[in-house]
């Protein structure tokens, strides 16, 4: 028998419809899935935070150490008579002066002929280097250069400076304290428009400290002021004037402004939640999509992206795109310190689902998912106050943000030379200090203060007491005593550099 033109034509088998249950059961774990990808995508997000948190305080600590050694400048060729006083004097024109290190001679009772000088800022050590340099002091020519280590961090240096150049900032010192940055402003103003002038405030005194900085407008308009003013009298004082050699201070580290409440990256917690959300969901849809065209012949990746559009804006609604999901559904882990290296987190863990795996999961997937759901604070108000866990991560905090100046060790600068050195140096020593306190070593450390064979060897010596308050009587009745015609220089040593047998400090 054969079929006619009218007969009915056979229809493809097809899925059975799921049941009420069945389609609960699948919702949930759509639901679940998600979550999933979310927790992965915050992670990532956390991650990447704190690898580039780390690599900005690691790059921030360097341009610090940078700027010290920019303050520090080396004196040489010194009139034997000369004393720091006088030093002061000749160098203070160009800023505040911080310390000045002359170095003295036990046997013949005055100073070997050359001394550090550090300033507050370094636009006065680079000033003071540019006009001291072969002046005249006391029947001689001084040689005024940088100390050997600046050419450690020669590379952070120059960048610095080649970040000034972005500014039109001049620096001024040897102002007249009883002139205002107004006043300032209005001699400065022949040269050209200025964006601004600020005059370093005093909190002692309440008035300046004598240094400021001018912003021009116009590079020109920098370069005439400093040919110009540069030894001008100004109410009976010669003003010093010299290009800026640093860029402003909200400009020297603008990537350690974070703020705390910020999730990842920097954003709110809710807006990198809903962040982590869309992305999940989009190559959730994304993939569903790819498959789909693949198994229908479709090329992946064509005439796809409008439908997956559509479905993201079905499944989101709220906003075009997106929508913040409720706390109690995803909750957002708050970046944490690394305990050992960039990259590594301790305190992260994925965020607990607001529902159960189905009834299908296995023993082993519902004991884990337990252990982590146990783990978790339960709403984003608590993980706003989320701690750092771990030991590693708290002996991180204690030691490079809360770290005490309690020391256990003390440091003796200027108590002997490097030709007093001999066996018994260090019995007598521990014999001195054993007054103060139970002395665990005595370690004498010869610094050489340059690269040369002929450069200058300074003898430090670090006592190690068993409690931190005999340290600080040794340092009480040590600092400023005279030994063998030298004035002692006695302070505590850093702990943490101590024990990692730092000794350069």
């Amino acid at each position: 028998m054969v079929s006619g033109d009218g007969e009915g034509k056979g229809k493809a088998p097809g899925l059975p419809p799921l049941t009420k249950d069945q389609q609960e059961a699948v919702t949930k774990a759509k639901k679940y899935a998600m979550e999933q990808s979310i927790k992965s995508v915050l992670v990532k997000q956390t991650i990447a935070h704190q690898q580039q948190q780390m690599t900005n305080l690691q790059i921030a600590a360097q341009r610090q150490r940078a700027l010290a050694l920019m303050c520090r400048i080396y004196v040489g060729s010194i009139y034997y008579e000369l004393r720091e006083d006088t030093l002061k004097q000749a160098f203070s024109p160009f800023g505040p002066i911080k310390n000045i290190d002359l170095s003295w001679d036990p046997l013949t009772m005055k100073h070997k002929g050359y001394a550090f000088i550090e300033y507050e800022i370094p636009e006065a050590a680079q000033l003071a280097l540019e006009q001291m340099n072969g002046v005249m002091l006391g029947g001689r020519n001084i040689k005024v250069g940088r100390p050997s280590n600046m050419a450690s961090a020669q590379p952070i240096v120059d960048q610095l400076v080649e970040e000034a150049k972005h500014y039109n900032r001049i620096y001024v010192s040897s102002v007249h304290p009883d002139l205002a940055a107004d006043d300032i402003k209005s001699v400065f103003e022949a040269f050209g428009k200025i964006k601004s002038c600020e005059l370093a405030p005093d909190a002692v005194t309440g008035k300046h400290k004598g240094y400021g900085f001018l912003e021009y407008e116009k590079p020109q308009s920098a370069q005439d002021a400093i040919a110009s003013m540069n030894l001008f009298d100004l109410g009976g004082q010669y003003l010093r004037v010299g290009k800026a050699v640093t860029p402003p201070k909200h400009a020297l580290n603008p990537q350690l402004q974070i703020s705390s409440p910020a999730g990842p990256g920097g954003l709110p917690p809710a807006a990198a939640v809903a962040a982590a959300a869309a992305t999940a969901k989009i190559t959730a849809l994304e993939a569903v999509a790819s498959t789909a065209a693949v198994v229908s012949g479709v090329q992946p990746g064509v005439s796809t992206i409008s439908s997956t559009s559509q479905l993201l804006s079905q499944s989101m609604p709220g906003q075009p795109g997106l929508s913040i999901p409720a706390p109690g559904l995803v909750q957002l882990p708050q970046p944490v310190m690394a305990s050992s290296a960039p990259g590594l987190i301790t305190g992260v863990t994925p965020m607990k689902p607001a529902v159960s795996a189905t009834a299908t999961a296995g023993p082993a997937n519902e004991e884990q998912r337990k252990k982590v759901e146990d783990d978790l604070p339960q709403t984003l108000g608590q993980q706003e106050n989320l701690s750092i866990s771990g030991s590693n991560a708290r002996h991180m905090v204690m030691q490079k943000l809360l770290r005490k100046s309690e020391s256990n060790v003390m440091i003796l600068r200027n108590m002997v030379g490097i030709e007093d050195l001999d066996d018994e140096l260090e019995g007598e020593v521990t014999d001195e200090c054993g007054k103060y306190g139970q002395v665990n070593r005595v370690i004498i450390y010869q610094e050489r203060q340059g690269e040369e064979e002929n450069a200058d060897v300074i003898v430090k010596i670090f006592v190690e007491f068993s409690e931190s308050f005999e340290a600080e009587r040794g340092v009480q009745a040590l600092n400023g005593r005279w030994f063998g015609g030298r004035k002692v220089s006695a302070e505590l040593y850093d702990q943490l550099k101590f024990d990692s047998q730092d000794l350069s400090g």
